[in-house]
């Protein structure tokens, strides 16, 4: 199992990009990571923010960048195996063509943010964890797996 933090490095190593962007990023890797293997990716949280899902540690160690793009970094990928690996590359290409609105944007349409955010208005201050059960259930769904 890995870190948040090592996931953005590895979508950091791809392009550069702005924090919301890398969120959500990291948050759709640790999603559909649950979904294909009912494991998680890395062990951090995802809480529903107004603007998306955020990782409280991926926000401590990227906030200085504000709404400014961060910059490409090294190749971290030896340190991930081919499943890792797989949804990693996969994330990037689908969700990588978007920018941190599009994503933004689409993260509130998705049921683990929306329910994390029940009885919150749309700006709202929250830092209610998005249930990393719903995030595997609702991906998993999309894939046709069904998971007790």
């Amino acid at each position: 199992m890995t870190d948040v933090r090592y996931v953005a490095d590895y979508f950091l190593s791809r392009a550069s990009m702005t924090h919301k962007k890398l969120e959500k990023l990291c948050y759709y890797a640790q999603a559909w990571y649950w979904a294909n293997y009912n494991a998680p990716l890395f062990n951090n949280r995802f809480e529903a923010w107004v603007h998306g899902p955020v990782s409280p540690d991926l926000y401590a160690k990227y906030k200085q960048w504000g709404w400014m793009p961060i910059p490409m970094g090294g190749d971290n990928s030896p340190m991930f195996n081919n499943k890792e690996l797989d949804i990693l590359n996969k994330v990037y290409d689908t969700y990588g063509v978007y920018d941190g609105d599009e994503l933004e944007n689409l993260t509130h349409k998705e049921e683990p943010w929306i329910k994390a955010r029940s009885g919150c208005g749309p700006l709202d201050y929250s830092r209610n964890p998005i249930s990393m059960k719903d995030m595997r259930d609702y991906y998993g769904e999309r894939i046709g797996r069904k998971y007790e």
